[in-house]
């Protein structure tokens, strides 16, 4: 049986992570360790949290004695990391807690794995320290024209996958470290740990680069969620600069659905980059927001456009982010199942139909409820 830590299991990504892993892999046991910070929710779990597989720890990943006691509890064969700070406005405000949680932490339980594993007798051997990690450390990629055509157009991967683009360069893992904000320097100083400690060490890793994810659970703080929420209240709709920053998304389940796959049959001291093939500028992904909430909810289609608010850009504001998945997709067969369309009108309906969950975020009693039943155990 093997034994595997979660970290940030309460958290977006996380969430499906441990949801995916607890029911289709009965045979393991999954620890979910979260600090449960404001973006961890463990309502996000309602629907396993009470499966045999299944224990959730509350606990800080700097923690580090705390950490290294549960491994050794546990016998914890695997780590799949995701706890991070990830909010790129809260880095610009306080940098001090991202590099604390996500460069801190991340040497936490790499020691601890380190000084575990290596007191078996059998050594590394079948054990993974994976590393989830954002595209955002390799900076920001140009708009380029192809022959003059006016982006978004349709370009191919190395793979001879077809993108919806804005440029024909993409991501590569190969490609050279450029933070541009105290979130992506924190989280690219993370991966670097990683790696040293393979390299120095022999600890068997993995890291992964994945782009924007979207879905159900997503704290709402970030785009698509929030703007979701606020059409429903006609709320206005805050956009940076004039809304031309483009994203590659990725549905969530189709994210965790690689973490499965790269966990049990990725390359150690590999990387794999984890992409939608789905570029989308700001603007016309509100648009379609609007469209979409404002036609579920039985109003006229567009009727709420005049929410959108220009306001100062973020400081240092990345220009585009693509990311291409070929190596994924040609090493271990993975891609995407969903385009974009069909994964935002699941989500628009997820978020429409589940306002108690949105509520609960929004009046912050979600925090207090699970806190206070974990701080008094």
């Amino acid at each position: 049986m093997k034994n595997i830590i979660i970290t940030g299991g309460a958290g977006f990504i996380g969430s499906h992570v441990v949801r995916l892993f607890v029911n289709k892999y009965p045979e393991y046991n999954i620890i979910n360790l979260d600090k449960l910070t404001y973006a961890g929710n463990l309502a996000n779990l309602k629907d396993i949290e009470s499966q045999p597989n299944y224990r959730f720890v509350k606990m800080d990943i700097c923690d580090f004695d705390g950490v290294y006691a549960l491994m050794q509890e546990c016998k914890v064969d695997g780590i799949i990391h995701l706890a991070a700070e990830s909010h790129v406005d809260r880095s610009i405000k306080d940098p001090f807690t991202f590099a604390r949680t996500n460069v801190m932490g991340t040497l936490s339980l790499l020691q601890a794995a380190k000084l575990y594993w290596e007191s078996l007798p059998e050594g590394f051997e079948g054990k993974r320290f994976y590393h989830i990690s954002t595209d955002e450390v390799y900076g920001a990629l140009e708009m380029t024209d192809p022959e003059g055509v006016e982006p978004p157009f349709t370009t191919k991967a190395s793979s001879g996958q077809h993108h919806l683009a804005y440029g024909t360069k993409f991501f590569t893992e190969d490609l050279k470290y450029q933070p541009h904000s105290p979130y992506s320097a924190s989280k690219a100083s993370s991966d670097h740990f990683v790696r040293a400690f393979h390299d120095t060490y022999g600890l068997p890793t993995i890291v992964t680069n994945c782009s924007n994810n979207y879905g159900p659970y997503q704290f709402p703080e970030k785009l698509i969620p929030l703007f979701i929420n606020n059409i429903r209240h006609r709320k206005p709709l805050p956009v940076y600069g004039k809304g031309e920053n483009v994203r590659d998304w990725l549905y969530v389940v189709d994210h965790a659905r690689a973490i499965d796959v790269i966990f049990h049959k990725g390359t150690i001291a590999d990387t794999y980059n984890i992409g939608g093939f789905n570029e989308w500028k700001n603007i016309d992904i509100i648009k379609v927001l609007i469209n979409t909430v404002d036609r579920l909810l039985g109003r006229a289609e567009g009727e709420d456009m005049d929410l959108i608010t220009y306001v100062t850009d973020r400081a240092g504001h990345d220009l585009r982010y693509a990311i291409d998945s070929s190596k994924l997709q040609r090493e271990l067969g993975w891609e995407p199942s969903l385009q974009f369309e069909e994964g935002i009108e699941k989500t628009v309906k997820w978020y429409l139909e589940n306002q108690e969950w949105m509520d609960n975020i929004t009046s912050g009693d979600y925090m207090k409820y699970y806190s206070d039943m974990y701080d008094n155990r």
